[in-house]
């Protein structure tokens, strides 16, 4: 049996399609595997938990959800009076320690002028002859000579006790000082506002957080890349962050890989033990490792919110030629 051309190109041509067919199955399964690239990415940002140095009711609060701020704009305001009392009271506790200082230490020239004339009359007795002065007057000399000593000395002591107890109220002045200016709590840099949940008569206490601000110069991506293309990554590849939005790519770069996960399937039991799963699937989903990536300039008018999903796709340095 002869076999026709046409049937024979036939024949050819579907076993070729066939064969172009399989290559590139192949290919794309490769690169879905094995190629840096993850559906997996999360836009991040530093979140600045905002709280208060000291602790009052809110009487002021400036801005509202959502708002760009800049460094040093005023976010809220505690209730001033009890501030500006202690500060009234520090400058009164300032004074009476000045005042009490002054006069130990007109007490402490005095008696040292004092201790002199008496040290130097006990000297210039103790040198006379028998006949000019008596024992007795010449003891009363050394011992009036000993006490205005031990008087000084006292003056001395109570000098720098007022002297350090006006340094402390120097210290309490400029810390009541401190607590009036931190009452008005401001932007530590330029960020949003989100999630705002405070209001005038709330009440803030020192250390806790009342107010969340997203520091608008700390946008990166975390690209979650499966274990099997973490070989392809490195340190400084070129990546792609593709918003799930759209618009226009964002480019960055690799800057760290993370050098740990938690192992779910050996949890640490109460006496400190390993506790090893024993059930193991026949499906063994590849772990995803974190790898951040720098963003090296956010397009003008682009709007990223921490949270955003994204696609990232990197570019390993050998291909760019960098």
């Amino acid at each position: 049996m002869t076999i026709k051309p046409q049937s024979f190109l036939r024949a050819l041509f579907t076993v070729t399609i066939l064969l172009i067919a399989v290559v590139l199955v192949r290919l794309l399964w490769v690169n879905y595997m094995y190629s840096p690239w993850t559906r997996d990415g999360r836009v991040r940002a530093d979140v600045i938990d905002v709280a208060t140095d000291v602790s009052g009711l809110v009487s002021e609060v400036r801005v509202k959800d959502n708002q760009f701020v800049h460094r040093g704009d005023v976010l809220f305001v505690l209730d001033p009076y009890r501030f500006n009392y202690a500060v009234a009271q520090a400058a009164a506790d300032v004074a009476r320690a000045q005042a009490d200082m002054a006069k130990a230490k007109a007490q402490m020239s005095e008696g040292a002028s004092l201790d002199r004339m008496k040290r130097e009359q006990a000297a210039r007795r103790a040198n006379l002859a028998g006949d000019v002065i008596s024992d007795e007057t010449r003891e009363d000399a050394a011992s009036a000579a000993n006490q205005s000593d031990a008087a000084y000395r006292a003056n001395v002591a109570a000098y720098a006790a007022a002297e350090a107890e006006y340094k402390t109220a120097l210290v309490e002045q400029q810390t009541a000082q401190l607590n009036l200016t931190r009452s008005v709590v401001k932007a530590p840099t330029d960020g949003y506002i989100t999630n705002l949940n405070l209001w005038p008569g709330d009440y803030a206490t020192a250390g806790t957080a009342r107010m969340a601000l997203i520091d608008a110069h700390s946008f990166w991506v975390y690209g979650y890349f499966e274990e099997t293309k973490i070989p392809q990554v490195q340190v400084g590849d070129h990546a792609v962050v593709r918003l799930l939005s759209g618009g226009v790519d964002i480019q960055g770069h690799v800057d760290s890989l993370a050098s740990g996960i938690a192992d779910r399937d050996n949890p640490t039991s109460g006496d400190l033990l390993a506790n090893v799963n024993p059930i193991f699937t026949w499906v063994r989903l590849a772990q995803r490792v974190p790898v951040r990536v720098h963003l090296d300039r956010i397009p003008a008018g682009m709007h990223l919110a921490a949270g955003m999903t994204c696609t990232v796709t990197l570019l390993p340095r050998k291909r760019t030629g960098t």
